[in-house]
């Protein structure tokens, strides 16, 4: 679990309220259904009609990401590969089909066979990496819903701000109604600037660190592969390895 995230997400509101409450202020004043509605369902709108159900479906779910990340094991990676590296300088490249079966990633499993079935280490690097571009690609258009979210967010918040002004200008004539139109216009431009820059967009930029980590992960596959393809001596395969953790 990523606490660092919960703490940053628990501050950055904290903060806000708690500004609030030492200026005097009280944190009903922040609770506005109207602003909020107009806000969250205008940006959840527009992104819907940007995105397919697909790729916003793929992105509501890799949320769980931020506090819970996707496990990113180098060193076993690294210790498989030398594993891998050892056996096939002494008993040859088929001795690795007993591995593919006992792998569970599908990528991890299809470059090993491609390995044992002998094909070329340039024409395996390419099929490797072709799979690795568009699995990042896929990832990132997924992560980049939230970057959408932060980009409408500020703006629908200036629109129910303007909504709630109107309001205001529309009932000059009654003095009690001018609070609630007030009150509409300044706290959704806060829903919607507080929502880009303390949830949409740091969530974002945490989805696409952590799509980076796992693109690397498989460029230490492919390099280690294409390592074991050539002979290389599996110290030598290590160290490159190592340098993509450093």
């Amino acid at each position: 679990m990523d606490k660092l995230s919960l703490f940053g997400i628990v501050l950055g509101v904290g903060a806000i309220v708690g500004g609030q409450l030492v200026e005097g202020g009280h944190v009903s004043s922040l609770i506005q259904p109207a602003a909020f509605l107009i806000v969250v369902g205008g940006t959840f709108g527009a992104v819907l009609l940007q995105s397919s159900w697909e790729v916003f479906i793929a992105g509501m779910k890799m949320t769980k990401w931020v506090i819970a990340p996707p496990v990113v094991a180098h060193s076993e990676l690294i210790n498989q590969i030398v594993k891998w590296s050892h056996i096939a300088r002494k008993e040859g490249l088929l001795s690795l089909e007993a591995q593919v079966d006992v792998l569970d990633d599908p990528f991890a499993r299809r470059g090993l066979q491609m390995l044992v079935d002998g094909i070329e280490p340039d024409r395996l690097r390419d099929l490797l990496e072709i799979e690795t571009d568009a699995y990042e690609a896929h990832l990132k258009i997924s992560a980049k819903v939230w970057e959408s979210l932060g980009g409408y967010s500020p703006t629908i918040g200036i629109l129910g701000a303007v909504m709630g002004l109107i309001q205001v200008m529309e009932n000059l004539s009654d003095p009690t109604k001018l609070g609630s139109g007030i009150a509409v216009a300044f706290v959704a431009t806060i829903y919607g600037v507080g929502l880009a820059n303390l949830i949409f967009l740091p969530i974002s930029k945490k989805l696409l660190a952590n799509i980076s980590h796992l693109v690397v992960l498989r460029d230490m596959y492919v390099d280690g592969i294409i390592g074991i393809a050539n002979g290389d001596n599996p110290h030598v395969i290590e160290s490159r390895m190592q340098g993509y953790v450093a």
